[in-house]
């Protein structure tokens, strides 16, 4: 086999043993406090204790940030004091000894050395062998680049001998301040000779992460092109399998390192102008990279799941409160006859290499029908990409750890195997008709004309049933029709004891159904302006909107001039009715906060990536957050209206001065949301007497000097996680940026909240730092907020 480059080759010079300040020979030994410096100064050896640990170990750190250690010894054998002293054995081995003398660490050299030598050269590496002066690899008995601990520096090789079975691989520290072998490890895995790399749990024997198999140019589920920063370079050949990267700017330094989370990242760092490392890429990144996140037959697409075409979720009820580890199985079984075929699925990471075959001389021709005639074949796809594709790889069983692979070259497609009747089933769906229902707006105050686009795919002429003058499919909507008479008895013929919310188009009562059900009833006033070909689109639109994190629409009634709407009554009211009480923000604890965080974000993303619609919000805030009687969270007030909908405090600048809207004014509001629920305090309303700064700014500054757990909540000392509360202030931050395409998508916000082994960006100076003038507060009370519960109106949906 010839060897396969991935990129230029970089080859890290070798520097001839010269007695200096980077040199240790056999008339000195080093103790603790004392290093050996490579003569460039950029790395330093010697013994340090790192962060509250009382042990001491040999190691080798950036000089000029002392906190980054990148090779560790004697990791399995700590020194219980500063008593230990690196020196030599009789037969030329490094050795670190302890107080009593007894060798804690060895080099364990390949042969005796007369006179040796250990060097610490400019790459980092540690070297040993005689004081010759030779520059060749002969002399160097041992170095430490052959014994990584968590840490591939440039130039250094992660390497698998084909021949002997020997693997090079990082692990993982056990903890932030315990560098012995922790949980994960980074390893080669060469099945069916197809190279791929996995962060394994060690012990649980079980994958975080894994790169995706060598697809002939790179590995099929990551992006390690060249870039403005590193060089990356894979070969592989009949002996040996091995990954390297170099940097191309001499004033950068980089490290890929495995984090004590099991998170590889790789860093790098502009010496000359500060000792800030920064993250430029870490895997798993999001809740995709995650290995077999979406379980079996399913692919992972902005942090959700879906099946696979001809697969349907094992378990439904699990899928609906986003639990995918069930996976999918088939809707039709395979079984050979006339007719079966091939689904494509495009841009998608290859599955993991379980039950596989791989041939290499066949084409991809040769390759479908090998698979169509056998039932056990599950799909296939090429082995090789370049010129053309070549090689055969077929999958017998479940897929498993697929994702979309999106704005990246060279990827792959999968082709699964059918049965005939689920490809007429997919052939019936792509030529169904599409009837669209436009839904135009025109919004008084600014002139702005909207335009959202429903779509709906009509398999057949569908039965109808007609309320008053309007028209609705039945099969597009399983919504009970109730009654004006079995309402009115319900309110209590719409008392103002029963009032509970007043909505954008009218007033809000509880409802007690004659079954016991209590509900709330949206009745809309006969001023909204809103008329029955509305009515229809929103009741449609809220119909198709089902998640658990969003208020359910339970029925509707038309009568005469009558519009109304019933959804579900939400026990314990609006989240503001809670969190800027006194007395009630009591009840909601951190981890009952943190819960609900989650449960907004969830709901949020839905909305934003995974309903048949893409609805921006444009009013979220605390009043529109309900909470059930376990206080778990549900979105309302989503959808359509006919004004500028928001609340200064929560709007996005571009939204409040401009009325230009996105799924980023979302992700502003979100951030507020956030930064009120971990202080328990209105952004407005809330003033800094020194600086004359709102919420956002005091929290702004408070976390620009290192001080962001001061924004939180009194009543949650007793309860609160530092870690989460840290990161979630700082999520907040980084949705409340002034710029739009600063802030993270939803997706990537919940991954950073749940998530504790994302390195978070450093967020930048938010939009509405000052408090406005008070004339600009939406001025409600607590007890008028409240009154707000269970109000649902439609912002502007847009068709996928």
């Amino acid at each position: 086999m010839t060897k396969i480059p991935f990129s230029i080759f970089v080859i890290v010079p070798m520097i001839g043993m010269s007695l200096a300040a980077d040199t240790l020979g056999t008339d000195r030994s080093i103790n603790y406090g004392e290093t050996l410096v490579s003569s460039d100064l950029t790395f330093e050896l010697g013994f340090f204790t790192p962060g509250k640990s009382s042990m001491s170990y040999l190691g080798i750190w950036y000089k000029f940030s002392p906190k980054t250690v990148v090779w560790v010894a004697n990791r399995n054998n700590p020194l219980a004091d500063r008593d230990g002293v690196l020196t030599f054995s009789n037969v030329g081995n490094l050795v670190v000894l302890n107080q009593s003398n007894s060798v804690v660490w060895s080099s364990k050299s390949s042969r005796v050395l007369r006179n040796p030598v250990a060097q610490l050269l400019d790459s980092g590496n540690l070297v040993l062998g005689d004081n010759s002066g030779s520059t060749s690899d002969e002399a160097y008995s041992w170095q430490s680049f052959d014994y990584p601990s968590n840490t591939l520096l440039a130039g250094m090789r992660l390497t698998l001998n084909l021949k002997t079975g020997l693997e090079q691989h990082l692990t993982a520290w056990k903890s932030m301040d315990d560098p012995s072998p922790g949980h994960y490890a980074l390893e080669l895995n060469n099945s069916q000779g197809l190279p791929q790399y996995e962060v394994v749990q060690v012990h649980a024997h079980s994958k975080k992460f894994r790169t995706g198999q060598w697809n002939g140019v790179q590995f099929g589920g990551v992006s390690l092109a060249p870039n403005p920063i590193t060089v990356p370079t894979f070969m592989y050949d009949e002996t040996e399998i091995s990954f390297m990267f170099g940097v191309r700017n001499r004033q950068l330094f980089s490290t890929m390192t495995l984090n004590y989370r099991g998170v590889l990242q790789l860093f790098v760092v502009n010496r000359s102008e500060s000792a800030t490392w920064n993250v430029v890429h870490e895997f798993p990144s999001d809740y995709c990279d995650i290995y077999g996140k979406c379980g079996a037959n399913a692919i992972c697409n902005l942090s959700l799941c879906e099946c696979v075409k001809g697969f349907e979720p094992k378990s439904p009820d699990e899928w609906m409160v986003l639990n995918f580890s069930s996976g999918c199985k088939r809707t039709i079984p395979t079984n050979c006859s006339k007719g079966e075929g091939l689904f494509e699925v495009k841009e998608v990471k290859l599955p993991n290499l379980l039950e596989v075959t791989l041939n290499k001389s066949m084409c991809l021709k040769e390759c479908k029908d090998e698979c169509l005639k056998n039932c056990s074949c599950t799909a296939y796809a090429n082995s090789d990409i370049r010129r053309g594709g070549s090689g055969c790889l077929m999958w017998f069983g479940d897929l498993i750890d697929m994702r979309v692979l999106e704005e990246q070259s060279n990827v792959q497609t999968l082709y699964v195997h059918l049965s005939a009747s689920e490809l007429d089933a997919i052939r019936d769906c792509t030529s169904r008709e599409i009837i669209i229902v436009a839904i135009i707006s025109s919004l008084i105050t600014g002139g702005l004309l909207l335009v959202g686009t429903a779509l709906w795919h009509v398999k057949h002429t569908k039965r109808r049933i007609r309320i008053g003058d309007v028209a609705i499919a039945k099969e597009d909507i399983n919504l009970p029709i109730y009654d004006l008479a079995t309402l009115v008895n319900a309110t209590n013929n719409f008392s103002d004891d029963n009032m509970i919310g007043a909505g954008g188009f009218g007033p809000v009562y509880k409802g007690n159904l004659q079954t016991g059900q209590l509900v709330a009833v949206k009745r809309l006033s006969k001023n909204s302006g809103q008329g029955l070909e509305e009515f229809k689109n929103e009741v449609l639109l809220i119909a198709r909107l089902q998640h658990r994190n969003l208020v359910g629409l339970l029925g509707c009634c038309i009568e005469g001039e009558e519009r109304i709407l019933l959804y579900e009554y939400m026990d314990n009211k609006s989240l503001n009715y809670f969190i800027f009480d006194r007395k009630q923000s009591l009840l909601l604890t951190w981890r009952r906060r943190f819960d609900i965080v989650v449960g907004i974000a969830r709901g949020l993303l839905y909305l934003h990536h995974d309903s048949k619609l893409q609805v921006i919000h444009r009013d979220l805030k605390t009043s529109n957050i309900l909470l059930d009687g376990d206080f778990s969270p549900k979105i309302s007030d989503f959808g359509r209206t006919k004004r500028v909908i928001g609340t200064f405090g929560y709007m996005a600048p571009e939204y409040a001065s401009d009325g230009k809207f996105s799924l980023k004014s979302d992700i502003y509001s979100f951030g507020m949301l956030l930064l009120e629920i971990i202080s328990g305090k209105r952004n407005r309303g809330f003033s800094n007497p020194s600086h004359h700064h709102n919420l956002l700014g005091h929290a702004w500054l408070l976390w620009s000097k290192g001080r962001a757990l001061e924004i939180m909540d009194e009543c949650l000392h007793s309860s609160f996680d530092r870690t989460q509360v840290e990161r979630c202030v700082q999520v907040g931050l980084l949705c409340v940026q002034k710029f739009p395409e600063d802030r993270p998508v939803m997706s990537s916000a919940i991954g950073m909240i749940v998530n504790c082994g994302f390195v978070l960006p450093e967020p930048k100076e938010p939009g509405y730092f000052m408090e406005r003038s008070s004339e600009y507060s939406d001025g409600a009370s607590s007890k008028g907020d409240s009154k707000t519960q269970n109000a649902v109106t439609l912002t502007m949906p847009e068709g996928r």
